[in-house]
């Protein structure tokens, strides 16, 4: 009742009351574990699809802002695993 029309209300944290929820910077470096993989990805595939993994187990729904980031994660495994799967047919072949 004590605030004003038009002013935002900060979401709290359960674990700390004096943060809100998007205060605390993301992992890994501040760009988020999404990212992070996916630029991590092109050196070491695998990476992606860990974070693929996390995507389709909704992690996001801890923190919203991993979302894009483990997304396209999940993009990147799934365009590498046709791209390695035509190369091994081409090889064969």
């Amino acid at each position: 009742m004590n605030q004003r029309e038009g002013d935002y209300v900060p979401i709290r944290d359960a674990e700390n009351v004096q943060l809100g929820m998007f205060d605390k910077p993301l992992p890994c470096f501040g760009c988020g574990i999404g990212w992070f993989s996916l630029l991590l990805g092109f050196v070491f595939p695998l990476m992606w699809y860990f974070s693929a993994i996390l995507y389709f187990g909704k992690y996001y729904n801890k923190d919203p802002r991993e979302r894009s980031g483990l997304a396209a994660c999940a993009i990147a495994a799934i365009v590498f695993t046709i791209a390695a799967v035509i190369a091994l047919l081409v090889y064969l072949l």
